[in-house]
């Protein structure tokens, strides 16, 4: 099986959506602490906890006929986008009436228009008349610190924590969420740490910390306070995890939660976030075992369920381990998860290398429309060919349903592809030359009947072909190679030709068969010892067959006989059918 592609790997890593992981980037905006560890039950909520107040007390308002115009003219301005108008009748309706209603609406309006101090002021209102109001709290601070009152906020944050000491633990981790749209970091920072002064004995006081610094890229006090958080809580799991995205040096970030879990095994987070990490790290039969963990009991959301699985068949995939990753992506198939269609793609390819071709096409046909349908259709096709069936394939590619060009023009190339397999190059070509008559600048089409015409001894149009690609696409690497190097290979405008391939080798320097039209250039024009380097490279790169042939050729024209052959032997040994190879064996004899 091959190596899983990037994106494909990506999926590991990004499987189960962890809350963090240890890797460099910006801390979130809601830690996860609340559901990392367990609170006693009265200070559990799904939003910020806060005492009980008494019911809201409204002022007793006659709607006037005055009111009610003021109050709809007011509405009417914000359904018409009118805002900044809108938030200023708001507020002189919200001082007038002292009514939270309407002081909240203009606080509301205020803030969508930017204009944060009509918006602070009627959240002020609000407060005042609604004292017990979470909310009010909440837009009155974060609308200081938008506006970068922070003296104001130094003193105003200490009473609001001190005055409700069952919830100051949860009000410390929400600490940073006022802070949110505060450009100033090391401002916001610098409040945190004022404000949570006087609770260092508190583990929640240092996570704030923590963050509050991370957000201002204070990376060594944010790991201070992390780590002073798990001396007065080591089992905590939010601060192992942002301790981990904190650490620079991944194998020690790995080390701390490999750690961490051998003292708390059911924190269920932290070994996603390790799994990802090992995955990313490429050790993926440890990250296999901890993904197989995760599974230990199922989770109950089917949906969180089928990433791990996904992860675990992607893993046992990487690690050739068919059997293991058949079994898992077809219990990703009976749940029906959302990656059904890529598990069918998986377990066709499956099917396919162990020979099991009746049951690889019925994978691929039951592939739908989405992400991996063209290749689902293409591996159809490609099994059809090697069943002897290329009249099947190659009908099996037209009647695919794709009204996207790009894509109608990758079904062309597989067709063409199956042609040249079966050795009918002139047919190939036929069949793309006709599709360029409707797409006469397609760039993969131009470029795919050019090298077919070089094949059928066409030079003229590959040379033409590749001149009208490189009109459309002057930086196009391959087509300034493919020209290049069929002039060398004929021996002719070797000047020109070696421009074309130094042109290509500065786009692309490290490719292999780019580095072997250079070698074959300077062969050509009699500069053995640099042809060898250039070609030694390129067969280190990729030992090819064409590329033996031509390390081969020029190893015998430096006198060096021996080397020459056991380049070619060992390239015959794993290409005996390259028509290259067995010309150049030929010329040179025995």
């Amino acid at each position: 099986m091959n190596p899983l592609p990037p994106l494909l790997l990506a999926a590991v890593l990004l499987a189960g959506c962890a809350s963090l992981a240890p890797q460099e980037r910006p801390a979130p905006a809601h830690p996860p602490a609340a559901q990392a560890e367990p609170e006693p039950a009265e200070e559990r909520a799904d939003a910020e906890v806060v005492p009980e107040r008494a019911p809201l007390k409204l002022p007793h308002l006659e709607l006037t006929p005055a009111l009610l115009n003021a109050l709809l003219l007011a509405e009417v301005a914000a359904q018409r986008g009118q805002l900044a108008q809108s938030a200023e009748l708001y507020l002189q309706l919200a001082r007038e009436t002292r009514d939270p209603r309407i002081a909240r609406r203009g606080a509301e309006i205020g803030l969508h228009a930017r204009r944060h101090e009509t918006a602070l002021e009627a959240a002020r209102i609000w407060q005042e008349t609604e004292p017990g109001s979470a909310a009010a709290r909440q837009a009155v601070i974060g609308l200081m610190a938008t506006l970068g009152r922070f003296e104001e906020l130094r003193d105003l944050l200490p009473p609001l924590l001190a005055a409700e000491p069952r919830f100051l633990a949860r009000n410390l981790l929400h600490l940073n969420r006022f802070f949110v749209r505060v450009g100033d970091r090391r401002a916001v920072q610098a409040v945190v740490d004022a404000v949570t002064a006087p609770y260092l004995g508190m583990p929640e006081a240092h996570f704030a910390r923590a963050h509050a610094a991370f957000d201002a890229r204070e990376i060594p006090a944010a790991r201070t306070a992390i780590n002073r958080a798990l001396e007065l809580r080591p089992s905590w799991e939010a601060a192992a995890l942002l301790r981990a995205q904190l650490t620079e040096d991944r194998a020690e970030a790995i080390m701390a939660l490999g750690i961490f879990l051998a003292a708390n095994p059911g924190a269920r987070e932290a070994r996603l976030a390790y799994a990802r990490a090992l995955a990313g790290e490429r050790r993926y039969a440890e990250a296999r075992r901890e993904f197989r963990a995760l599974l230990d009991p199922l989770p109950a959301d089917p949906a969180r369920a089928g990433d791990l699985i996904f992860a675990l068949a992607l893993l046992s995939l990487q690690l050739d381990d068919a059997q293991d990753a058949e079994r898992q992506l077809r219990r990703l198939v009976e749940l029906g998860h959302a990656q059904a269609d890529k598990a069918r793609f998986y377990l066709g390819r499956i099917a396919a290398d162990g020979k099991r071709l009746d049951e690889a096409l019925q994978w691929f046909g039951a592939v739908g429309r989405g992400e991996h349908y063209l290749d689902a259709r293409l591996g159809a096709a490609s099994l059809l060919a090697r069943q002897g069936r290329l009249d099947a394939a190659r009908e099996h590619l037209r009647v695919t349903e794709t009204a996207n060009p790009q894509e109608r023009a990758r079904l062309l190339l597989g067709e063409a592809q199956l042609l040249r397999e079966a050795g009918r190059h002139a047919d190939a070509h036929a069949a793309l030359s006709a599709a360029l008559v409707h797409q006469p600048d397609q760039p993969e089409l131009l470029y795919e009947v050019a090298l077919l015409a070089e094949r059928i001894g066409r030079f003229d149009e590959l040379e033409s072909r590749l001149r009208r690609l490189l009109e459309l696409k002057p930086d196009h690497a391959h087509a300034l190679n493919a020209l290049g190097y069929s002039l060398a290979d004929r021996n002719i405008r070797l000047d020109e030709a070696r421009d074309l391939i130094e042109r290509a080798l500065a786009l692309a320097p490290d490719d292999p068969y780019i580095l072997d039209s250079k070698g074959w250039v300077l062969y050509r024009q009699g500069q053995l010892q640099a042809a060898y380097e250039f070609l030694r490279r390129a067969f280190g790169l990729r030992p090819d067959a064409e590329i033996a042939a031509h390390l081969g050729e020029v190893l015998w024209k430096l006198g060096r006989k021996d080397e020459a052959r056991q380049v070619w032997d060992k390239a015959l040994k794993e290409s005996p059918a390259n028509e290259v190879l067995a010309e150049t064996i030929g010329r040179f004899g025995p």
